[in-house]
């Protein structure tokens, strides 16, 4: 299972994705959901991925191809806005599922892929789009100015209570930490190390790109902090009255 968060501010842009695939009583599994594509100056483009890991890495293969290969074909780095490169990346999707769709079904195997892609292109304002399997897309609004994939429904509330395009980069990263924390806390499949990545408005360029463990200091005072905090709100409440 997968947990990505990416959330589109008036100050740029923040990303963050765990990097479990697999869990078990022995078996877990990591790989990177989190891709960055950067000119610095000209464009900054990351992609997460949730779904079915061969899928992803399939569809990753094909924009990668894209970039080295300049063969005239329109790829990421020509893209002249991110509608276009989400076009991009749902055709990679569409090419992926044309080659594996079949011996997917052969095998009983659902072709399930979910991405989620932000960034800037000079001449533009920062923009997030949520590209389904199908290769379809929509784009992140004034209203909904965050997106997941995954395993997103213990990590919502906190998104829903805090963030707004107003937030700043700080703000959110702080929030998409606790989110991933009550993602982390109430779902095994979900887990570290995870991958933050922020971008700050027209600056075309990775502003912070931060691999947090489970022994990075300040997540750990996240989850300490936030626990403790939830704890104390709790009691500070009063019962209700049960006596009629």
């Amino acid at each position: 299972m997968t947990y990505c968060v990416a959330a589109l501010l008036d100050t740029g842009l923040v990303f963050l994705s765990d990097s479990r695939t697999n869990a078990g009583v022995d078996h877990i599994n990591t790989f990177r959901k989190m891709h960055v594509f950067e000119r610095p100056g000209d464009r900054v483009l990351v992609i997460m991925t949730s779904g079915n890991l061969a899928v992803a890495q399939s569809t990753l293969h094909v924009l990668h191809e894209q970039v080295t290969h300049s063969d005239g074909r329109p790829s990421l780095y020509t893209a002249h806005n991110l509608f276009e490169a989400a076009g991009l990346v749902g055709e990679a999707l569409r090419e992926v599922h044309r080659r594996d769709a079949q011996a997917f079904r052969e095998h009983g195997i659902d072709f399930n892929a979910a991405f989620i892609l932000g960034g800037q292109i000079a001449g533009e304002p920062p923009r997030l789009f949520n590209i389904y399997a199908a290769g379809n897309f929509i784009e992140a609004t004034l209203d909904t100015p965050y997106f997941q994939i995954g395993e997103s429904k213990y990590g919502k509330p906190i998104l829903d209570r805090v963030i707004t395009r107003s937030s700043s980069l700080a703000e959110a990263a702080k929030c998409a930490l606790i989110s991933m924390d009550s993602t982390i806390r109430s779902n095994l499949s979900v887990g570290p190390p995870l991958d933050l990545v922020c971008v700050r408005r027209d600056a075309l360029r990775v502003l912070l790109h931060r691999n947090v463990t489970v022994d990075d200091q300040y997540f750990r005072m996240i989850r300490s902090g936030w626990s403790d905090s939830l704890r104390h709100a709790f009691h500070a409440l009063p019962n209700p009255d049960l006596s009629s």
